[in-house]
């Protein structure tokens, strides 16, 4: 899984990280710090957290469910 945020368009509300706190955290009231590639034991925190982000900045990419190579996806 590969976890994209278009920080432009992030508003800072941190639904994101009350929902995955171990993917994403805010640092100070605007920034937001991600893990690009979560561990998949986070993939239903991760995926909520993609869904309720009222700007829709998060992409999730679930490269294995495509039919990459799971090898090429840990790249």
């Amino acid at each position: 899984m590969r976890v994209v945020v278009d920080l432009s368009r992030c508003e800072g509300y941190a639904q994101c990280a009350f929902l995955a706190p171990d993917a994403f955290r805010m640092h100070g009231e605007e920034a937001l710090m991600y893990d690009p590639k979560p561990d998949d034991a986070q993939r239903d925190q991760v995926l909520r957290a993609a869904a309720a982000c009222p700007v829709q900045a998060i992409l999730v990419d679930q490269l294995e469910g495509r039919g990459v190579p799971a090898e090429a996806s840990k790249s």
